[in-house]
């Protein structure tokens, strides 16, 4: 079914192109125990390609996320996609001592990606040159939205709720953060307070640009919260945000992780290729290579009869 075909607004894009991927490309990652396997997706044709460097959530991997990495490629962008510790395809037993650092492991990851970028061109064929390395956003999905808000500047709160180390980068100038888990604290569940103690983020110092998607019927059973909760890097960062509030969505937002996987609760086409469009356009303008763009798309979501969310800023 083509997206013409779906109940979603009409949002212009540009003509698709074709792509290469290429896996597994291998960067060197001394101190992790293992190589740190990608994928890389790009235009087969273009130069000066804005890059996205992709943070799957728990227990996925390099070859998760085609709905979206496919559209985003084939509209103009290069998308990076590393295989964190926790994924399934690398089977990490549970008293492995790298697994109560796997978050920090993951924010390393991304930043050994950005490090990497030459040698990531040339073990593409037909790559080299044509990155555009003052336009790279991260974006991610669960903990792995989590993961790339640290590179926009959130923190990790201790005990006494005072921010951890400063883990942002530069070289990032916009991000994507797709279900991203909210504050920690009083808002958790026993269990996630106990287990999964860097579950305390910081948004006060998340300065750089981005687009916050949350679903309305996301209920997590990590949270005391409703699904509000997916919105507190909206409303706890500084300005520069946006938020785009799916109604009806539950955590895979329609099937963002992969086409027709079994863990999706809330399988909506349509909603897919909103939250694809949308996030494409926002990018686009974040990275200065269309001003116009993401205002247009939002007239659009605000204009439909029927519309499968909502977009506000601040």
């Amino acid at each position: 079914m083509s997206e013409a075909t779906l109940a979603v607004p009409d949002l212009a894009v540009s003509a698709p192109s074709p792509v290469i991927s290429v896996k597994p490309v291998v960067l060197p990652a001394p101190g992790r125990g293992e190589d740190l396997r990608v994928r890389v997706s790009a235009p087969a044709n273009g130069r000066r390609l804005p890059v996205i460097v992709f943070s799957h959530g728990f227990g996925e991997s390099m070859d998760g996320y085609g709905p979206l990495a496919d559209f985003w490629t084939a509209h103009g962008f290069v998308v990076i996609q590393p295989t964190h510790l926790d994924s399934r395809t690398l089977n990490l037993p549970p008293d492995d001592p790298r697994t109560p650092l796997i978050w920090r492991h993951r924010v390393d990851d991304l930043k050994r990606v950005l490090d990497g970028l030459e040698l990531i061109e040339d073990s593409v064929p037909g790559l080299g040159g044509r990155l555009d390395r003052g336009r790279i956003a991260v974006a991610g999905h669960s903990w792995g939205a989590q993961t790339a808000s640290m590179l926009l500047g959130a923190r990790v709160l201790d005990s006494e709720g005072e921010p951890g180390e400063d883990m942002s980068d530069p070289r990032i100038r916009a991000g994507v953060l797709l279900a991203l888990p909210g504050r920690g604290g009083a808002d958790l569940t026993p269990f996630a307070a106990e287990h999964f103690p860097f579950m305390n983020p910081g948004f006060a110092e998340m300065t750089t640009p981005a687009l916050v998607v949350a679903g309305d019927h996301d209920q997590s059973l990590l949270s005391v919260r409703g699904p509000d909760w997916f919105t507190d890097a909206y409303f706890s960062s500084p300005g520069g945000k946006s938020l785009l509030t799916l109604f009806g969505a539950e955590h895979s937002l329609g099937g963002i992780s992969g086409y027709n996987v079994t863990e999706t609760t809330d399988e909506n086409p349509g909603r897919v290729a909103l939250i694809r469009r949308l996030t494409w356009a926002y990018l686009r303008t974040a990275l200065g290579l269309g001003d116009s763009v993401w205002p247009a798309a939002r007239a659009a979501l605000a204009e439909a009869a029927d519309p499968l969310g909502r977009i506000e800023s601040r």
